[in-house]
């Protein structure tokens, strides 16, 4: 009988093209990193990096950048073989631009549908899920079928064993809208006036965070570096929206409790976020994704909330604030930020994820393993990329030894 994996992560795949220079708008950058991409994935490799043994269930196009993201998988050490190609649909790619200390803007372009929507429940491989020591889903594998069907069989074939962590990961722009077919939104959710607002980034990002579906720009979502509102203290943020929205498509409210009644149909987000997360025993989401899942913005209101659905652990990223932890037993951890030199604050939060897995299948107490998570996301914040940029066991004792994240020169790549 094969050995169970570590984790085994679900849900969304893409290619990160990232201008290799600092500050420079993207109508003007003439050179771009190409890197692995999309939330799931990274946080695969973050705990790949830690010594875990790690897979991923996911989709890409049937085209050369679904090769790469192959390629790169191997490279990093995850299992692809659950990697499977979707002949429709290409590979969806997503272009940022770099501002530091605190503007990311991400153009998502995953239309007409991103293939990591098109997992089927019958292809899942439910035996090694069950198995796996840690299974990890987000809230975007909930937003279309046949994904979410998918997702939900996993969660019931988990039937709660081992550590099943539901990443709450609130992308408004990717779920349908009122008067729309089936399937995810064709452009972002609107906020008021009809400006689209913004969904966070792959990871906490360090200021205003402009998404982008098919191209259209998703808003301004304003959040943290590993958390932080400035450049120089980082907590685990996914980017808790502190700043008003632009855009220029319209839809409904986003980001906060009043995207609930945004959904097309009689089931809204907030009920698809219910089902799962009584299945799950740990879940990870920053303010504004506890809102859609509970209705409750205030931290520890938040938290408690999260386990009266059913989760074990709590975990409530708060930007410059930190993080905070609730377990069902009564324990709790509040921990602040680490402070860093922020590069590019993509693909902190998926560093955390990573962290976070490898410090639950460690057995360590709770404050130790958010501090290990904040301290791993600080360092990828201090960085360029996002999968490359996720660090060694070596370099996170550094960081906690040093009390702070010493900065790469900025606009380096790893």
């Amino acid at each position: 009988m094969p050995e169970p994996y570590d984790v085994i992560t679900m849900g969304r795949i893409g290619v990160d093209l990232y201008p290799l220079r600092t500050g420079v708008p993207l109508a003007r950058v003439d050179t771009f990193g190409k890197f692995l991409g999309g939330s799931p994935a990274n946080v695969a490799v973050a705990a790949s990096r830690l010594g875990r043994r790690t897979a991923v269930v996911t989709r890409t196009g049937q085209d050369p950048f679904g090769t790469y993201l192959h390629d790169q998988l191997r490279e990093f050490g995850v299992d692809d073989r659950w990697v499977t190609p979707v002949a429709a649909y290409p590979t969806p790619v997503t272009f940022c631009e770099v501002f530091p200390p605190d503007d990311f803007p991400l153009y998502f372009y995953r239309q007409p549908k991103a293939p990591d929507l098109e997992i089927h429940a019958s292809e899942l491989d439910l035996a090694a899920i069950r198995d796996a020591r840690v299974f990890w889903m987000t809230g975007t594998g909930l937003c279309a079928e046949p994904s979410r069907t998918a997702t939900l069989a996993a969660l019931r074939a988990r039937d709660r064993s081992g550590i099943t962590v539901f990443d709450l990961d609130w992308r408004p722009m990717f779920w349908e809208q009122p008067g729309e077919g089936a399937g995810p939104a064709a452009g972002p959710a609107a906020g008021p006036n009809g400006a689209p607002t913004g969904a966070p980034a792959d990871g906490p990002t360090a200021g205003a965070n402009t998404g982008v579906t098919a191209g259209v720009p998703a808003g301004a979502n304003t959040g943290a570096a590993t958390g932080a509102a400035t450049a120089t203290t980082a907590g685990p943020t996914d980017g808790a929206t502190v700043g008003p929205t632009t855009g220029m498509t319209a839809g409904a409210p986003a980001g906060t409790a009043g995207a609930l009644a945004g959904a097309a149909g009689a089931v809204s987000p907030s009920a698809r976020y219910r089902e799962a997360l009584a299945h799950a025993t740990v879940a990870v989401g920053n303010l504004d994704e506890c809102e859609i899942a509970t209705g409750e913005r205030e931290p520890y209101a938040a938290a408690r909330a999260l386990i009266d659905a059913g989760v074990e652990l709590a975990v409530v990223k708060r930007g410059p604030a930190g993080v905070l932890a609730v377990h069902r037993d009564g324990t709790v951890a509040d921990v602040p930020p680490l402070p860093v030199d922020v590069v590019n604050g993509l693909g902190a939060g998926d560093a955390f994820g990573g962290s976070l897995c490898h410090g639950l299948l460690a057995g360590w107490e709770t404050a130790r393993t958010m501090r290990y998570a904040n301290a791993a996301g600080a360092i990828v914040a201090s960085r360029l990329a996002c999968s490359s940029a996720m660090p060694f066991p070596h370099e996170v004792e550094a960081a906690l030894a040093e009390g702070a994240v010493i900065s790469r020169a900025p606009g380096a790549a790893r």
